[in-house]
């Protein structure tokens, strides 16, 4: 049956569903929240484009019909099998298609399963409980592993080459551009001044040197971020994935993105309010402005506190819902 998603059930508490869905491997955000919004065509097809461990999926396949399919994508191999592994079922009876590449290639992945439009799609975007918890994967400073942060481990470029290789101007950049770090020129000489760096605690080490005591977590956040943030190329992946869900969401359809920070958030709210990542209004010649998407919601939906008691790292989850539509929306309306 196609029609809104509260046609067919009552809405839920927005940050339900975590306990429910949730296993060692990650607990997804904002579950509930994502499946009353995303879901439209109860008997339709949906992607996951960042599956995980499959908690969003699972929580996906439970709400739509027998018919109802989804397709799960995701670079990290560990992920896919995981997944895997825990919804066989859904695998074998061909409601779940789990796909192994970057979301930035989600058009091309499609079109390889013969499918060209779907009724939604879902970005949980950032970096699953698995990746930080494991001091290998490099991806936390609190855990001290190989500089790595590399989600497809196949990947040529680390984290290593990065701290080890860049330019002291090129580090100064990514740690402005993707960590929106004040001290940007400081860390980037400290970085360059104690080479070789080989593990996350050494790296640590050097940007404590950097600031005072009471900035160190921010700033060790940041500059994590914006080294992982250039290893596996998540800005221009989003922007990417964002530009093709324009194409591949049927009219009426819907997309839902989970971010964390303001590099993504910033990027997400922009293209689906003004339909471009500059945040520049178009307008036809009738004063209406031009864009394929209209929010659902005015502002985004976030965890209560329910769930950031249960799962802290979702308190900086921001999530954003809207329709695809053919026409242009009518300025004011719906814009936050």
């Amino acid at each position: 049956m196609t029609g809104d998603a509260s046609d067919e059930r009552p809405p839920r508490e927005a940050g339900g569903g975590y306990r429910e869905y949730a296993t060692r491997y990650h607990a997804p955000v904002l579950c509930n929240a994502v499946v009353d919004n995303l879901i439209t065509d109860h008997a339709g097809t949906y992607v996951d484009g960042t599956l995980g461990g499959g908690g969003h999926t699972a929580a996906l396949l439970d709400a739509l019909k027998t018919e109802g399919r989804v397709v799960g994508i995701d670079r990290d191999e560990q992920a896919c099998v995981e997944a895997n592994g825990r919804l066989r079922s859904a695998v074998e009876q061909g409601r779940l298609t789990i796909l192994r590449g970057d979301f930035a290639e989600m058009e091309s992945l499609l079109a390889a399963q013969r499918i060209s439009s779907v009724d939604g799609v879902l970005l949980d975007l950032g970096v699953s409980s698995r990746q930080l918890d494991e001091a290998e994967r490099g991806f936390a400073y609190m855990l001290d592993g190989p500089l790595d942060m590399r989600m497809d481990t196949q990947s040529a470029t680390s984290a290593f080459d990065l701290v080890n290789a860049w330019s002291e101007s090129h580090l100064r950049h990514i740690l402005r551009e993707y960590g929106e770090e004040p001290r940007a020129s400081r860390i980037a000489r400290a970085i360059c001044g104690a080479r070789p760096l080989e593990t996350t605690g050494q790296l640590a080490t050097v940007v404590r040197s950097c600031v005072s005591r009471a900035d160190e977590i921010k700033t060790l956040s940041r500059v994590f971020q914006a080294l992982r943030l250039t290893v596996n190329g998540e800005i221009e992946a989003l922007e990417c994935v964002l530009e093709s869900a324009t194409r591949i969401v049927r009219t009426g359809g819907r997309i839902a993105v989970i971010s964390y920070h303001s590099l993504e958030d910033r990027r997400v709210k922009r293209f689906l309010r003004f339909g471009n990542f500059e945040g520049e209004s178009r307008k036809d010649i009738y004063g209406n402005l031009l864009t394929t998407w209209s929010p659902i919601t005015r502002r985004p939906v976030l965890p209560d506190k329910d769930e950031l008691e249960a799962n802290p790292r979702a308190r900086s989850a921001r999530l954003r819902i809207s329709k695809r539509t053919s026409e242009a929306v009518k300025s004011g309306e719906k814009q936050n």
